[in-house]
């Protein structure tokens, strides 16, 4: 395969982020290249066969409501895929649909190792031949852009939009013997997960939205499973989705809670896991908190009865379901962060680094993160709005995302979501 020499846009992942922003710029005259180490949408094609969306896909277009987990206005993957709760493949089928109609041009295979801009570039480094590039206008003056180094070679480009995502960095070092874990994102099915071992007794570090997943899938199963978490997510509630559980998780639960073979204990911080001399792994935690339903100390609530040492002994592998790190590759230090946040403009650009663009679950602003596909799509346009208004294009062809209510450009309104339940 052949890379562009010269570019006006590269964006960097072809997973939901890289494939919105990719067809969004596609209604623009720019010239783009979507560069993808894997294949698009290879981060849902990892998950555990097991695993689908908590929010749920349905074809609601027509009255103004687009499905949740769209990225393009006017696509529905509860219609393409027949599906409400659609799986990592079945996900990944969705965007590989969206990139065939748009004729968005993906390559895959292709390993982005450096992004230099080069106003910062030593002048004797030079940079790909470039044909009357389009100088992008930033704070009144033009930059250079960008010269991307890669698996496939050198590329130029005006702009550069970050949509790396997160799934290929899984949080691992998290505490001490974290490494005789195993992480849920490297769990392929857990049928299988369960299959391979001699035994039906699992442990579960996080109860969040992928520890009880992994918990209710193995319990199902016939396993029994202890899941341990510093707080307490099963009994929480929060007015922002995403700093509690979601509802299909909280049914998922409800359907086994009353399992003898789950037991969910809250307040318990895991320090460390080790070997014991009969080949089991022991997991010791230290009681946090108290329980928010009862106020009671966590050593007095169910799970602690017979650990008052902090130590659950299981003879599998514990199970991390710690979340994810941060995967920014060679922009890393082009992303200034303020207490663990990306710092961003207005239109999710870098602040020290003009014309670097960051789409994703990283962007935040006003405190409220946009994890969520429903809620980072809704920045794709502006992100593409600013391009195409500095490279002195029309973007009116934008406009059907405004229509589509998927246009979110007043960061006044990025406040937790107030629910009067």
């Amino acid at each position: 395969m052949t890379l562009p020499d010269s570019v006006d846009v590269a964006v960097v992942g072809a997973g939901p982020a890289g494939v919105g922003i990719g067809t969004a710029l596609s209604f623009l005259d720019v010239e783009t290249v979507i560069l993808e180490r894997d294949a698009v949408g290879a981060s849902f094609r990892n998950w555990p066969a097991e695993m689908r969306f908590i929010t749920p896909s349905f074809p609601s277009n027509g009255f103004g409501h687009p499905d949740l987990n769209a990225v393009v206005p006017a696509t529905s993957p509860g219609a393409i895929l027949d599906t409400q709760q659609p799986s990592g493949d079945e996900y990944a089928e969705y965007l590989q649909r969206a990139v065939d109609h748009y004729e968005l041009p993906v390559e895959t295979g292709i390993e982005v190792t450096t992004v230099t801009p080069l106003s910062d570039a030593a002048p004797e480094s030079g940079g790909p031949a470039v044909s009357e590039p389009r100088g992008v206008a930033v704070d009144g003056g033009d930059t250079e852009g960008f010269r991307l180094e890669t698996s496939g070679g050198s590329v130029h480009a005006q702009c550069v939009v970050w949509a790396g995502g997160q799934f290929g960095t899984p949080r691992t070092d998290v505490f001490s013997g974290a490494a005789l874990c195993v992480h849920n994102a490297a769990v392929d099915s857990w049928a299988d997960h369960a299959a391979a071992n001699s035994t039906d007794e699992f442990l579960v570090v996080g109860g969040f939205e992928s520890g009880i997943d992994a918990a209710v899938n193995l319990v199902e199963l016939g396993c029994s499973v202890t899941v341990l978490d510093r707080g307490h997510p099963w009994a929480t509630r929060h007015p922002d989705p995403s700093q509690t559980l979601s509802p299909y998780t909280l049914q998922r639960l409800d359907e086994v809670r009353d399992s003898e073979k789950l037991t969910l204990v809250g307040g318990a911080e895991v320090q460390e896991v080790h070997r014991t001399d009969d080949g089991q792994f022991a997991v010791h935690a230290r009681p946090v908190g108290s329980d928010p339903v009862s106020g009671a100390p966590p050593t007095a609530n169910a799970g602690w009865e017979d650990h008052s040492d902090g130590t659950f002994v299981v003879p599998t592998r514990p199970v991390l379901a710690t979340g994810f790190d941060s995967d920014f590759g060679p922009v890393e230090e082009l992303f200034p962060r303020e207490r663990g946040s990306v710092r961003l403009t207005e239109r999710d650009e870098s602040p020290t680094t003009p014309g670097l663009f960051l789409t994703g679950p990283e962007v935040e602003h006003n405190g409220q993160k946009f994890c969520f596909i429903y809620k980072f799509r809704a920045r794709l346009p502006v992100v593409a709005e600013e391009i195409g208004e500095r490279l002195g294009v029309a973007t009116e062809p934008l406009d059907q995302y405004r229509e589509a209510g998927m246009f979110l450009d007043d960061l006044d309104c990025c406040e937790p979501v107030d629910c009067n339940c």
